[in-house]
């Protein structure tokens, strides 16, 4: 059992991309070995424009799928075609190259092991109390698996819930719920959500009647993230340590 604010909690849930697996950096990495590998230098001058490109449609379209508006596999689709088509490739080339590009750069990412500073001294700290570690994202299963073991963030885990493997997307509330199905813990104020996105993470598990933390890293906040209300909020994953007590 830990404490925060004295309120006792007996699961942690973290969010996984940009929470403790550091995703922007092993996604950059991932999409230069595809510039690399797929010759894509026949439309764009280098690999940052390309990623550049490749971004800002797909945080366009998770947008859209974090709330039912889109489908998986249109997103899935949709990611790498749009760039391309966007770059002069013919529609029907340009999905083409996208079915193959898909599972690719999903191995690529899934080889990367770069950790957001302080996460792995934070699931130790929480495994070391005796605490429930849950991970809670809305990523796709071909991956998030395979990212978790290859960052060494499997052995701190004890629950993993992929919006992938029951439908639903956070914020929708049925996932916070199924999530407290799967701990064994049916009570909401004993679970603690600790998370980057202020609309996903923490409205989603505040919505659910859960604690919550947010994680606003310096590279978030310059990127315009705002800070998330009526929450605690850090900008060091350490400071979760002095907040939480045994």
């Amino acid at each position: 059992m830990m404490f925060i604010d004295k309120y006792p909690i007996s699961v942690v849930w973290v969010d996984l991309d940009d929470t403790i697996i550091d995703f922007a950096t092993n996604a950059r990495t991932a999409l230069k070995r595809m510039y690399e590998s797929e010759g894509l230098n026949r439309w764009w001058t280098d690999a940052g424009q390309w990623a550049d490109d490749y971004e800002r449609h797909n945080h366009a379209l998770w947008a859209q799928y974090n709330t039912g508006d889109i489908s998986r596999d249109y997103l899935r689709m949709e990611r790498f075609a749009m760039p391309l088509v966007e770059a002069g490739v013919a529609r029907a080339d340009a999905e083409r190259m996208s079915r193959r590009f898909d599972p690719l750069y999903l191995d690529y990412l899934a080889h990367e092991r770069n950790l957001m500073p302080g996460a792995m001294d934070l699931l130790r700290y929480i495994k070391g109390i005796g605490v429930k570690v849950g991970v809670l994202s809305n990523g796709f299963k071909e991956v998030q698996y395979r990212k978790m073991d290859s960052a060494g963030v499997t052995p701190f885990v004890d629950i993993t819930v992929l919006s992938d493997d029951i439908g639903v997307n956070k914020p929708d509330i049925r996932i916070f719920h199924h999530a407290m199905q799967q701990s064994g813990e049916m009570s909401p104020g004993r679970h603690l959500m600790i998370g980057d996105n202020p609309a996903t993470d923490i409205a989603g598990a505040s919505n659910a009647g859960w604690h919550t933390i947010h994680y606003l890293s310096a590279r978030a906040a310059a990127s315009g993230i705002p800070k998330a209300k009526g929450c605690l909020v850090v900008e060091d994953l350490l400071e979760i340590k002095t907040l939480i007590t045994p």
